[in-house]
């Protein structure tokens, strides 16, 4: 436990640290890389090339120091790291090579102000972090090894089934190599996917999309143009192929509610929306589902959520498309708006408002659900690299 003294030192610190973060996340990398190359896998190679991964980390730093004082405040980023970490297979004895790397990059960077004080209340600040994230992350794999299905650590599972769902998204159906029944999860979140592509390791987080409680797992895959990992799943990965997998995670999830259900997605965001509502559709609740999409060649699940919305009363669609072809018929043109949300939300506005798409539409529609009212405890959403500013 922190001492006032290391408190105080922390708090009167966190200036110099915060306006040198970003150099500290980037000598901090490459420093644990060339220490340990064995956490390498770890990590998104391409959030590392685009800097959002070091950007994540240095505003982590410093809100964690910041609130160094009231903890409480950081419940939901504790939350969402522990569950990306627990995906990832993050382990207890990962945390002094990230402790260990992450004090030599503050040193090497502020220098001489790194006091034998400043250090060690920096490194008890750490190591406090690091116990609460720990044991955030032991109950988070005993509940992954408890449900039904649940495993914990990568488990070997056979494509069964590959399915072209647009232009641009392909699902893969998964199943266990060993042991049957039902596999349950909470509607919205992910796995990890492990894989050997050209003798390197890789890990990748996937949306489940489709309801829980079935004999196997689906996740729906974009093409991304160079994208190292979806070009492998959709050009290597066939029907019989196996892959190592990680326990569902991740806490953009379906809420417990009878409030009428906003789903808003764009692109591929449609992914985790589409478990939500073939969980939620046959409750009773109102549910509006609202896509965007360049046009019907990249619409994918279309045609299922058409079949539900004959079946369910309570379930209403609106698509959105960018640029229409000439057989599309989306119910507007252009780009979803303020406009479109206000004509579907009841006038108190007490509804259960989940978004996901590009970071672009994310921003818009975060702007438009504050400026309509929804009510922000209400609000959920979630990145699909690591979590930046809306």
């Amino acid at each position: 436990m922190l001492t006032n003294d290391q408190i105080a030192i922390i708090n009167a610190t966190v200036p110099a640290v915060g306006a040198h973060a970003r150099e500290i996340t980037d000598c901090f990398y490459p420093l644990m890389f060339e220490r340990y190359p064995e956490v390498k896998a770890f990590f998104n190679e391409t959030h590392q090339a685009q800097g959002a991964q070091r950007q994540a980390l240095a505003n982590a730093v410093v809100a964690y120091a910041k609130n160094i004082e009231r903890l409480e405040a950081l419940g939901d980023a504790v939350s969402l790291i522990a569950q990306k970490h627990c995906s990832l297979g993050i382990q207890p004895e990962h945390y002094p090579i990230v402790g260990e790397c992450l004090m030599a990059a503050i040193g090497e960077v502020l220098g001489e102000a790194v006091t034998e004080e400043v250090a060690d209340a920096w490194g008890a600040a750490y190591q406090q972090l690091a116990d609460i994230l720990i044991g955030v992350e032991a109950n988070i794999y005993q509940a992954n090894r408890e449900r039904c299905g649940g495993w914990v650590g990568d488990k070997v599972f056979k494509v069964v089934k590959k399915v072209q769902e647009s232009d641009v998204i392909t699902s893969f159906y998964l199943q266990p190599v060993e042991g049957e029944g039902p596999i349950e999860f909470t509607p919205g979140q992910y796995i990890t996917l492990i894989l050997d592509i050209d003798g390197e390791t890789v890990r990748r987080n996937y949306s489940l999309s489709d309801a829980p409680g079935k004999q196997q797992l689906r996740i729906s895959v974009k093409r991304e143009e160079g994208g190292r990992v979806s070009n492998y799943l959709h050009g290597r990965v066939e029907v019989g192929s196996e892959l190592r997998v990680t326990a569902p995670c991740g806490d953009f999830v379906l809420q417990d509610s009878q409030r009428p259900l906003f789903l808003v997605t764009g692109g591929v965001g449609i992914t985790p929306a589409v478990s939500m509502l073939n969980a939620a559709v046959a409750s009773g609740r109102d549910i509006h589902f609202i896509h965007s999409a360049i046009n019907g060649s990249h619409h994918a699940f279309k045609a299922q959520v058409d079949e539900l919305t004959g079946k369910h009363s309570n379930l209403k669609t609106c698509y959105v498309y960018e640029k229409p072809q000439q057989s599309d018929e989306p119910h507007y043109e252009g780009f979803l708006n303020r406009e479109v949300l206000e004509e579907r939300l009841p006038e108190d506005r007490d509804v259960d408002f989940y978004f996901l798409g590009p970071k672009p539409f994310m921003q818009a529609v975060n702007g438009f659900a504050r400026e309509l009212g929804v009510p922000q405890n209400q609000v959920r959403y979630e990145f699909f690299g690591p979590l930046q500013e809306l």
